[in-house]
């Protein structure tokens, strides 16, 4: 049995509440509400407690449950505890860390697992506030699923209506399933991002990756209990929770960086790091004029995998990247080959993916390979988090 604390958020989609109260019963789990004031406007305090078989709570004012410190003591006898619906303004004001009332303050207070279904109009998930405010829950540690897409309330279609309880309940399995403490111990170095390879004061040689997916990968293996030193490139993301960063620019930074990092009981390399650099950096910006460009010397830049793969501090488990934007697997295999890397993830880059929210990767190993069909990065890093911990 898994004690659950349930927080209901202000939305039309509460009524959906109820109906995870009971399948959450029907499951065998025990189950204990927050109402806010916002939730108290779609459901009542009375069925709450009716469906659940226990006192709701509703206020942080409560003089004989704040007596006994009753919104620590919330945070800590849960198990999990589940945010439904989560909407735009609960988000918000989770995102920024706000504790004004019950459930805010009780969030802020725990270092219990977190799951959140979000509800809310299609634009207002689309919009780059709440983008912003999902993004730093998931590197805080929390689950943040997506919603389902469909028709509104509001009589408009797209993403943004609350997950369908039985796929709720299954992520709440899932969760309940974790090992958190799977990695415990070990040293894990992440590489996300991509470098800046200078050729004037102004301008680089880079390319598009976002640094998301080694974000996520970074923030899922300390979830499980590994110490993560994190090597980002350029890139504008919140640091993850109880993981260690190092921002770096070029190549060279990098490669220097892994070295300092080693030994390592894994490292997974995400970045994608430049081939090539400018030969000789100009020191003051190159001037087009009215004729040909000047010429630009390229030289290659180190090769962070293989030289790992070569060091005598090698980690157990070498893990690389390939983004390829054809003939994927046949290029990921070769790279894993020739690079001495135990696993390459490969990715489709041919679409719209560096720098979006979701991936389609192939894990190739001696074993053989194994697809993940357009997922959601953060549950990419999940699975490639749970395969590390099986391996080592």
């Amino acid at each position: 049995m898994t004690r659950i604390l349930l927080i209901v958020g202000g939305g039309i989609a509460a009524y959906k509440a109820c109906e995870l109260i009971r399948a959450l019963r029907a499951a065998g789990h025990e189950v204990r509400c927050v109402l806010t004031e916002g939730g108290a406007h779609f459901v009542t305090a009375m069925t709450l407690a009716a469906l659940s078989e226990n006192k709701v709570h509703t206020t942080l004012w409560d003089l004989k449950d704040e007596a006994e410190m009753g919104h620590i003591r919330l945070s800590r006898e849960a198990d999990l505890i589940v945010v439904c619906p989560g909407t735009a303004d609960l988000i918000a004001r989770m995102a920024a860390g706000v504790a004004d009332d019950l459930a805010t303050t009780l969030l802020l207070a725990t270092d219990t697992p977190v799951l959140v279904a979000p509800a809310m109009n299609v634009r207002m998930w689309l919009h780059p506030a709440t983008q912003r405010n999902v993004a730093r829950l998931r590197s805080d540690g929390v689950r943040v699923m997506d919603p389902d897409d469909g028709a509104m309330a509001c009589g408009e279609f797209g993403p943004g209506r609350l997950p369908e309880v039985p796929r709720i309940l299954a992520e709440i399995n899932r969760l309940n399933a974790a090992d958190h403490s799977s990695l415990s111990g070990r040293h894990i170095i992440v590489t996300a991002g991509p470098t800046h390879e200078p050729i004037d004061p102004v301008r680089y040689i880079a390319n598009r990756s976002s640094g998301k997916q080694g974000f996520a990968i970074a923030a899922a293996l300390a979830s499980r209990g590994a110490r993560v030193s994190l090597i980002a490139g350029p890139v504008d993301l919140p640091t993850p929770a109880r993981v260690t960063r190092y921002d770096v620019v070029t190549a060279q930074d990098m490669a220097l960086a892994v070295e300092v990092a080693l030994p390592a009981d894994a490292a997974v390399m995400v970045a994608a790091v430049a081939d090539w650099r400018a030969a000789d950096v100009a020191p003051q910006k190159l001037k087009k004029g009215d004729g040909a460009p000047p010429p630009l010397q390229l030289e290659r830049n180190v090769d962070i995998l293989a030289t790992i793969a070569h060091d005598a501090r090698r980690p157990r488990l070498l893990i690389g990247f390939a983004a390829e934007t054809e003939q994927v697997l046949e290029h990921a295999q070769a790279k894993r080959r020739r690079k001495g890397a135990d696993w390459i993830v490969a990715n489709d880059v041919s679409g719209d993916v560096m720098g979006g929210d979701a991936n389609t990767v192939h894990l190739v190993t001696a074993a053989g390979v194994e697809s993940w069909e357009h997922l959601p990065k953060t549950l990419v890093a999940e699975r490639l988090a749970d395969r590390i911990a099986d391996a080592l």
